[in-house]
C-alpha cells in the first residue's frame, strides 16, 4: 500500500474573480466592478481538492513564491484535505488569473508566474515511492513541464505508477506535443472533445480517435459536455455515456476538472472502466449544482446525497 492514491502534478495559482463591471476595460480609462474573490485557481487543484473530498488520498506536487498568493495557495489546499508537503517554494512568484465576468460572458488574464517554472527537478523523488497514480494536467499553461514530460512518465513507469493526463486547452493554439511518444506511456487519457480534435487537427471526432488509437496506453475518455463521455479502450472498443444533466445548472467551472476527480477516484479503487466512467459522468453534474469548482464537494458523504436526490442514481464510491 503507498501512502497516497493520487498524486496531483500540475500549475497552481490564485483567481481575482471580477463580478458587477460597469463596463469592459479600455486603454488609459479607470472602470469599477462591485464584487471581487479571491479564491484557489488551477484545474489541478479543483481536481486534487475534489478526489479528495471524495475519499482518495491525495497530495499535490507544484511550485508557489514566496509571496501571500503562495500563502493562500497551500493553506486552501490543505482546508480540502489535500497534503502540500511537496509544494515547493520558489522566488518567482506565484502565479495569478484575473477572471472579469459580463454575464454569461468573461475574459481572463494570466500571469503564469511559478505555474510555467515548474520543471521535473522541483519534484521531490519521494513522490514516486509514495504514490499510486499521477494525474498531470493542464501541460500547455506549464512549459517546464511539458519540456520534461518524459522524464516524468519514464519515472512513473519505472515504478509502476498509473497515470492520467488531461492536457487541457493550449492557450497559444500551436498544441506542441509528440502525443504519438506520450501517450503510450499514459494509462487513461482524458481529452475533451474540442482538445482532441485540435490536438490531432482533425474536423470530426472520429478522426481524432482514430489518429490517437494507435498510441492510446490502456484507455481514452472523452468528455462531450452536456452528451456525455466516450470510453475508448487501447482495442478500439467504445462505450457512451449519457450526462447525468442538471435543469437548474448554477455554472459549469470545473465540471470537466470534476470529472476526471471522479474518474480518477474510481480508478484507484480498482472499478472497472465503465464504472469510472459512470463516476466521472456524476461528478461532472454534481459540480453545476453549486458556485465554482469545488463549491459541492464539501464531503463524500454530501455528493452521495447530491447524486441521490437530484440525479436518482447512487454513486459506486
Amino acid at each position: 500500500m503507498k501512502q497516497y492514491d493520487i498524486a496531483a502534478i500540475g500549475e497552481l495559482n490564485v483567481d481575482i474573480i471580477l463580478n458587477r463591471i460597469e463596463s469592459e476595460p479600455e486603454i488609459g480609462k479607470e472602470k469599477f466592478a462591485k464584487d471581487m474573490t479571491v479564491t484557489l485557481g488551477s484545474s489541478t487543484a479543483i481536481f486534487a481538492a475534489n478526489a479528495a473530498a471524495l475519499g482518495s488520498k491525495v497530495c499535490f506536487v507544484g511550485l508557489v513564491g514566496r509571496d501571500s498568493f503562495g500563502d493562500l495557495v497551500c493553506t486552501s489546499l490543505k482546508a480540502k484535505g489535500v497534503e502540500t508537503r511537496f509544494i515547493k517554494m520558489g522566488e518567482t512568484p506565484t502565479g495569478a488569473t484575473i477572471c472579469m465576468n459580463y454575464g454569461e460572458d468573461r475574459a481572463n488574464l494570466t500571469y503564469q508566474g511559478s505555474m510555467d517554472v515548474m520543471g521535473f527537478d522541483d519534484i521531490d523523488p519521494e513522490v514516486f515511492e509514495s504514490a499510486s497514480h499521477i494525474h498531470l494536467s493542464s501541460l500547455f499553461m506549464q512549459s517546464g513541464l511539458l519540456r520534461d514530460i518524459h522524464k516524468i512518465l519514464d519515472k512513473a513507469v519505472s515504478k509502476g505508477i498509473t497515470v492520467s493526463l488531461d492536457t487541457q486547452w493550449d492557450p497559444m493554439e500551436t498544441w506542441r506535443l509528440d502525443y504519438a511518444s506520450v501517450l503510450p506511456k499514459i494509462t487513461v487519457f482524458m481529452p475533451n472533445e474540442k482538445e482532441l480534435q485540435a490536438l490531432t487537427g482533425k474536423q470530426d471526432l472520429d478522426s481524432a480517435i482514430a489518429e490517437v488509437l494507435p498510441y492510446l496506453g490502456c484507455a481514452m475518455v472523452v468528455k462531450c459536455g452536456s452528451k456525455g463521455s466516450l470510453l475508448v479502450r487501447k482495442d478500439g472498443s467504445r462505450h457512451f455515456l449519457p450526462a447525468f444533466l442538471n435543469k437548474e445548472v448554477v455554472d459549469a467551472i470545473g465540471a470537466g476538472d470534476s470529472f476526471n476527480s471522479g474518474f480518477v477516484s474510481a480508478f484507484v479503487k480498482g472499478m472497472p472502466l465503465e464504472a469510472c466512467q459512470e463516476t466521472g459522468n456524476l461528478t461532472g453534474a454534481v459540480n453545476t449544482t453549486a458556485s465554482g469548482g469545488t463549491g459541492a464537494f464539501t464531503s463524500l458523504e454530501a455528493v452521495r446525497e447530491i447524486c441521490k436526490e437530484r440525479f436518482g442514481h447512487p454513486i459506486a464510491l
